[in-house]
């Protein structure tokens, strides 16, 4: 380590990471050792609510014991075989995942951006071996203000200048459309018989937690089944009870039967999962469709040194068992209803706040000023003093997603940390 007489600890953490790490991310200056349920501490030993949840990963709380009991219990038989080999663990996730969100088949990957690469290459081999589109002439359909992840692929159809600029150059075979307008969905596909799938995200998350129209997917799911495109939806932020219930677009699953959302379930061709779906143990991600889609996958076509392995299997299905028996989709939609009532509160006489936005546990506040101003971060920054951690994104915004596990009482807790580091920042 860095030796200083003069630096702080987490000063010198920060400097060992500066000087031998690449600078592809820019931190809140917090070194964080452990965690637990909702809770972060740092190497001093402060405690913080956690209010990132890891980007939604860690939707059922720091080192939750079950989970932590599956992947300490699995490292000890058998880590890793490759796919050259089948393993007793597998199968049994893939049996417990598809009948937990009602799909025939699941392709076991590692990442987010990995599961959205292969939800791609599905789309695409779906859209020439089943839709009959002329070989390498097919387009998906995406998003403005998307964020689908940071390949050399996906990059290819974001508008983000910073994950763009000087990586060119791009991957063709992208169409991209406004978000939240089915209009502008149906111009497209009528007059582009060569697409074969639409990729949207059912909340635009990194985008600052764009929710749509109650009815947007509805019309999006219509049109893809009107002109015989596949419907993929990126849940890899919003999935996992984030939004209230198991999934933000939710079909066939037992969360949408007990009505904790009034937005129409809808059923993805392909869904993409992630983060959450190892409750932030272990990198597992999956992509998940019926057999009439993801039949076109053979051996060779696909795959994945790492994914499928044993512990990442064991890992999954503690993670979802831990969202389905603690209720955690149930307890983000309650919670994230008094979030949004108290902040719409305190928004009513603020000049700093111009709104709250979210569904579920998945929020953002927008604050009162310029894009290119310091606000956001500074008011972060603040928020750390006062023991809770949250980032801003796209300047202005900042978001808020703990850990679903979260109590009421800890809640009514951060409203006060927030709503006091908001009123110092208030015009005199």
């Amino acid at each position: 380590m860095i030796a200083s007489t003069t630096m702080s600890k987490s000063e010198q953490f920060i400097a060992l990471e500066d000087q031998f790490g690449a600078h592809n991310y820019h931190p809140l200056p917090v070194v964080l050792e452990r965690g637990e349920g909702v809770f972060v501490f740092d190497v001093d030993g402060k405690k913080y609510y956690d209010f990132l949840s890891a980007y939604s990963a860690v939707n059922q709380g720091h080192c939750h014991p079950h989970i932590i009991g599956a992947l300490i219990e699995q490292s000890k038989k058998l880590t890793l075989t490759s796919r050259a080999f089948h393993n007793n663990r597998l199968g049994k996730f893939e049996q417990f995942a598809t009948s937990f969100f009602g799909y025939d088949k699941l392709l076991p990957m590692n990442t987010g951006a990995e599961a959205v690469e292969t939800s791609i290459k599905i789309a695409r081999k779906w859209g020439y071996e089943v839709k009959e589109i002329e070989e390498n002439s097919a387009q998906i359909v995406v998003c403005e203000n998307n964020f689908h992840g940071r390949t050399t692929t996906i990059i290819s159809f974001s508008n983000d200048p910073v994950a763009r600029k000087n990586f060119g150059p791009f991957t063709g075979g992208f169409l991209k459309i406004p978000y939240d307008n089915a209009d502008a969905l149906e111009d497209v596909l009528k007059s582009n018989p060569n697409i074969a799938a639409f990729l949207v995200e059912p909340i635009q998350g990194e985008a600052g937690v764009y929710v749509p129209s109650d009815d947007y997917l509805l019309k999006c799911k219509a049109l893809c089944e009107k002109y015989n495109v596949l419907l993929m939806v990126d849940e890899i932020q919003t999935g996992i009870g984030r939004t209230g219930r198991l999934l933000a677009s939710c079909g066939n699953c037992s969360c949408a039967e007990k009505n904790c959302s009034q937005t129409p379930a809808v059923k993805a061709d392909i869904l993409i999962l992630g983060k959450a779906l190892s409750g932030g143990v272990y990198p597992v991600s999956a992509v998940l469709a019926d057999d009439h889609i993801m039949s076109v996958i053979g051996p060779g076509n696909h795959g994945s040194t790492f994914g499928g392995n044993p512990v990442a299997a064991a890992v999954a299905i503690a993670a979802l068992e831990v969202v389905r028996d603690e209720r955690l989709a149930e307890n983000a939609d309650r919670l994230g209803q008094l979030f949004r009532k108290k902040m719409k509160e305190y928004i009513a006489t603020s000049q700093i706040v111009k709104l709250v936005r979210g569904k579920g546990l998945l929020n953002a506040i927008v604050i009162n000023e310029d894009k290119s101003s310091n606000a956001a971060w500074e008011i972060c920054l603040g928020l750390r003093d006062r023991g809770l951690l949250a980032k801003p994104t796209h300047g202005n915004i900042i978001r808020f997603a703990p850990p679903l596990v979260m109590t009421e009482a800890q809640l009514l807790d951060c409203l006060r940390i927030i709503t006091a580091t908001l009123t110092d920042f208030e015009p005199v």
